[in-house]
């Protein structure tokens, strides 16, 4: 999955399991198109669903690294709207019915925790600002499964490159769980590699004054240690599904949840991964399967107009309001598995930071922003500047006159002596050493 406007790309009508399917040429605008993401689980929490609108289907952007794996449809690019202002419910076939607030735009979570039971039918209600009533299928599980074992094996991969297998074992308690989805949510140690104890702090800066700029730079000792460790996360950005349809046993062995290459910083230090495994039902996962499959094709977007895929949610009695999405209901299970980089690979060099690490010297001030004749300036920009756009961290003292416009500083792009640009210093409430 590469980017989003893959997936308003196609529109598939369902009629079975893995079926043929349709693809509509018609020409869709943003207001017919709703988006919603909705994914009901058995976690007691407060339940999350998405909405939003796609504001021009021609732009192709990539999705960016605030992915949330749970809801794969979710857009990130700049072209999409947020639905707002909408009103949002889910209802059961027990009479209870929970009413979903917007908490930020276009994010709508319920009012109280919640569960979804084995066995009872949930049906998602959205009526948008405009008026338009949309209505899910309704929805339910029956089957369930464990995850047995996580575990990373040391391994080439097809491509012959070496690195980490994260491999899932699992068991399904009945013939109702046959189909998978699986999310995953990394969070890894990173260790600032030029981390000193003092730092720049600057003050009453005007690079607009004349005839030179005014400042106030000073080197002072940190307070504490933050910034020399810290701890990144990340999410899974792709559609991970498995079936055991066809096995003689409904169980799970060896499937590749994750390959990290040996070179990736992420597996530096000590690096976590929890798996979510959710049970969904034959049409859920031929939905997301066939959702998989196109946004990694190419061939379809020279031949088709925008469509949309066909989920199990309609606009209530009004054909010309198009939507796409899937409410899913689904059992999901948990399991996290740490390892450290020498766990693997004992006594071999780690792999490099996530940026080069290299001191340089620029100069200490740069000419008056607001100067209004020639000003000739080879030079990098200066300390004072990029101090004040966060970019560099102190290193230590030029002494020797390093650089080509060489001021009285050495120093790091910030990320290498501060690793809070990459992640955070607390850490996480779960973590295990």
């Amino acid at each position: 999955m590469n980017s989003y406007s893959k997936y308003i790309l196609l529109f598939l009508v369902f009629t079975g399991c893995v079926e043929p399917f349709e693809i509509s040429t018609e020409i869709l605008d943003q207001e017919s198109a709703l988006i919603v993401e909705a994914t009901l689980t058995n976690e007691l929490k407060i339940q999350k669903i998405q909405l939003s609108r796609p504001a021009n289907f021609a732009v192709v952007n990539e999705l960016d690294s605030i992915y949330d794996p749970v809801y794969p449809l979710l857009p990130r690019d700049p072209n999409i709207v947020f639905e707002q202002d909408a009103l949002v419910t889910v209802s059961d076939d027990l009479g209870n019915n929970y009413r979903f607030n917007e908490t930020s735009p276009g994010t709508y979570t319920s009012e109280v925790a919640f569960e979804a039971q084995q066995g009872v039918a949930y049906e998602l209600q959205v009526v948008t600002a405009d008026g338009t009533s949309y209505y899910s299928a309704r929805e339910s599980y029956n089957g369930d499964a464990e995850i047995d074992q996580l575990y990373a094996s040391r391994e080439f991969n097809e491509e012959g490159k070496e690195g980490v297998y994260i491999y899932l074992d699992g068991t399904g308690a009945d013939e109702d769980s046959k189909y998978y989805r699986y999310t995953y949510e990394e969070t890894y140690k990173i260790k600032s590699p030029n981390w000193q104890p003092q730092d720049f702090v600057l003050t009453n800066y005007n690079p607009c004054a004349l005839p030179v700029i005014t400042y106030d730079l000073k080197i002072i000792n940190r307070e504490d240690e933050e910034g020399k460790v810290c701890y990144g996360k990340q999410g899974s950005n792709e559609i991970i599904q498995h079936s055991t349809l066809g096995f003689q046993e409904n169980r799970i062995t060896r499937f590749p949840i994750r390959f990290l290459d040996r070179n990736n910083f992420i597996i530096s230090h000590r690096y976590s991964v929890l798996v979510k495994q959710f049970v969904q039902s034959q049409r859920a996962y031929n939905f997301y399967r066939t959702l998989d499959s196109f946004s990694t094709s190419e061939s379809v977007f020279s031949s088709v107009q925008p469509g949309l895929l066909e989920g199990n949610i309609k606009a209530d009695g009004n054909l010309d309001k198009k939507v796409l999405g899937y409410f899913e209901v689904a059992p999901v299970t948990e399991k996290r598995l740490y390892f450290n980089y020498s766990d693997l690979f004992p006594d071999e060099p780690l792999p490099d930071y996530a940026i080069a690490c290299n001191p340089w010297s620029p100069p200490l001030e740069h000419p008056s922003y607001c100067y209004t004749g020639m000003v000739i300036w080879p030079c990098p920009l200066s300390i004072v500047e990029s101090v004040n756009i966060n970019l560099i961290s102190y290193h230590s003292l030029n002494s020797e006159g390093v650089g080509v416009c060489p001021g009285p500083y050495l120093v790091n792009y910030r990320a290498c002596g501060d690793c809070t640009v990459l992640g955070a210093s607390q850490v996480p409430d779960f973590w295990v050493e």
